[in-house]
């Protein structure tokens, strides 16, 4: 009988003084692809990063590859969000330096990203242009990383992993991002590579799976239990705290319309990015964006935010008024509240819990100044909402990812925003988690709040939804009402 490829035994593990694993044992055998499930917090990446050999812990973690083997014998593990780093190596980027054009100056490209890595592991660059290619990712492969959306780089991410062949391969949220095809493209690409040999662990809430995902597990209380395939974890219960009195009127709006676009059009040098997009979103709508990856998403809401600076230049209106005739972003910052994958990477390392809501008043990717008596009530009245007490004084990257995403929605909503605008915000949540989320989001729009949501997965969105714009290649391909969609 062969050895197992991961043999645990007695593992104790810490994370920020709070013990997550208590004489874990767990062994991988050979041919075992899994699916770790689990609660926000409940230890699911400090695991993979533990078998990965990425963190310290007491216990023993090994590992028994095939010397015969042609993939490599490593247990490579994929993170659930791609961080680069400029031609300087540096990688304190801010939120708005995307749309700076300088800063396509300082970072590398697609390609020479791709060409860097497959020096460092010695593969063969065509091998990565046909996973470029399967993932729908080749019209992007001169585009600088600064420019790329969270689903683009998450591709760039996956394409570098499956390239690099290893024989265990743990991938935590690999479909965080990707829109439908894409993930169905990715399954087919894992179906590929355990076929040649390499082993999975899938760290994910998705339900559509590759096929030779054959064991099933859940971390629940510092330990790993085998389950079914179609088992649904426990994840406590939910709160049924009364919405902030803050928050149960609806915002003032004196503006006939929230967002009107008359035929705009962004280009980034020969490529269009937008192409005559018309669109009005009127006082009190909620909307559902959608659209593959690159079809324009993300610069459509730069543009609403005040973040991309050929607003200017188009027929463009924010609360009713003309863009360039006299506002500042923070004129349009304060009016609105937004969440995206984005905001959360370029967020200040060094905030806290509370620190991050209360910076919401301001807009600013964390507090630089004193808030007065209302708005620290304000955020404690949010931090008890939200069941965020006892994290009130940790950094926000050292939250469960469940966590990071309420309390960035506590300081999306913390100044009663005209708009809310949330883009992917149930990226990494469990099924569970996700319908809580947007259970609060249902209910803060109640009071009138307009709405933009973005979101690839059908079954997390929001039941407050009336209307959907859709985009393909930078044109908008559909607008519908829910009810007429469904029918």
């Amino acid at each position: 009988m062969s050895e197992p490829v991961v043999h645990i035994t007695g593992l104790h593990l810490r994370y920020h003084h709070k013990t997550v694993f208590q004489d874990l044992s767990w062994t991988i055998n050979r041919g075992d692809n899994w699916l770790l499930r689990g609660s926000s917090g409940s230890g699911k990446t400090s695991l993979a990063k533990a078998i990965a050999g990425l963190i310290k812990f007491d216990g023993a973690v090994a590992t028994h590859f095939d010397p015969q083997s042609t993939l490599a014998p490593v247990a490579h593990y994929v993170a659930n969000w791609y961080q680069f780093k400029d031609l300087e190596g540096q990688s304190n980027f801010y939120y708005q330096q995307r749309y700076n054009k300088q800063a396509e100056e300082t970072t590398a490209t697609v390609r020479a990203e791709l060409e860097n890595y497959g020096k460092t592991h010695q593969l063969d660059f065509p091998d990565a242009e046909r996973l470029v290619a399967a993932l729908g990712f080749s019209e992007l492969i001169d585009s600088t990383l600064i420019q790329l959306s969270s689903g683009e780089h998450k591709k760039l991410q996956l394409v570098e992993a499956l390239w690099y062949r290893p024989q265990l391969l743990i991938m935590d949220q690999p479909y965080n991002g990707l829109d439908k095809l894409s993930r169905q493209h990715l399954n087919a690409l894992l179906e590929e590579i355990t076929a040649a040999g390499t082993q999975l662990i899938l760290i994910s809430n998705e339900k559509e799976l590759p096929s030779s995902v054959n064991r099933f597990a859940e971390i629940k209380d510092g330990q790993v239990y085998e389950t079914t395939a179609g088992h649904t974890a426990d994840f406590g219960e939910e709160t049924n705290m009364p919405v902030p009195e803050f928050l149960r009127e609806g915002p003032v709006s004196l503006a006939e319309s929230i967002v009107k676009m008359n035929n705009v059009n962004i280009s980034y040098g020969d490529k269009q990015v937008l192409k005559n997009i018309n669109w009005e979103i009127n006082p009190g709508e909620k909307w559902l964006l959608q659209g593959h990856n690159g079809s324009g998403k993300s610069t459509l809401l730069s543009l609403i935010t005040g973040d991309h600076p050929q607003a200017y230049a188009n027929d463009f209106y924010l609360f009713g008024h003309k863009r360039g005739s006299g506002e500042s972003i923070w004129d349009i910052k304060k009016r609105m509240g937004l969440i995206s994958p984005e905001l959360q990477w370029y967020f200040d390392p060094s905030a806290t819990v509370k620190q991050s809501i209360i910076s919401g008043f301001f807009d600013s990717q964390g507090l630089f100044r004193e808030p007065n008596y209302t708005q620290r009530t304000q955020a404690d009245e949010l931090i008890a909402y939200f069941g965020l007490k006892e994290y009130q004084d940790t950094l926000m990257n050292q939250l469960p990812l469940g966590k990071q995403r309420l309390a960035f929605l506590a300081r999306t909503i913390i100044k009663n925003p005209e708009l809310l605008i949330l883009d992917e915000p149930c990226q990494g949540l469990d099924q569970r988690q996700a319908q809580y989320f947007n259970k609060l989001v249902d209910e803060l729009c109640s009071n009138g709040t307009t709405l933009i949501y973005v979101g690839h997965f059908e079954s997390q969105l929001p039941a407050c939804i009336e209307k959907r714009i859709l985009l393909e290649n930078g044109e908008v391909k559909s607008v519908e009402t829910i009810l007429e969609s469904i029918l």
